[in-house]
């Protein structure tokens, strides 16, 4: 059975878009993997921060930069930004960062 694994992003213009579910106001910042929710592959993600006045999607995009070391300049939140379900674009080579999020996912499974 293939993995489902690389369904948690698409190519987009200038780098990849990420799926994430974001749990916050847990006990500490990761991204613990991949999951399925609803008909999506989506990674999952916890923060500390809580989810007033942005400061949950700011702490994603900080942890996000920092999973798949790239600037935080690099990352963006494109939607869900008072959802749990969100979209985050992360510019660079595609390529290259694709090989990150596998190499991240595998140490997950």
């Amino acid at each position: 059975m293939p993995s489902r694994t690389g369904q948690v992003w698409q190519h987009s213009r200038g780098g990849i878009t990420l799926k994430i579910r974001l749990t916050p106001k847990s006990s500490r910042d990761e991204i613990s993997g991949a999951e399925d929710f609803g008909k999506d592959r989506v990674l999952k993600a916890r923060v500390r921060a809580v989810p007033d006045k942005g400061k949950a999607n700011t702490a994603l995009v900080k942890l996000v930069a920092n999973w798949l070391s790239v600037p935080v300049s690099s990352v963006n939140l494109v939607s869900g930004g008072k959802s749990r379900l969100k979209s985050v674009a992360v510019a660079g080579d595609a390529n290259a960062l694709m090989r990150i999020l596998r190499d991240r996912l595998a140490d997950r499974e």
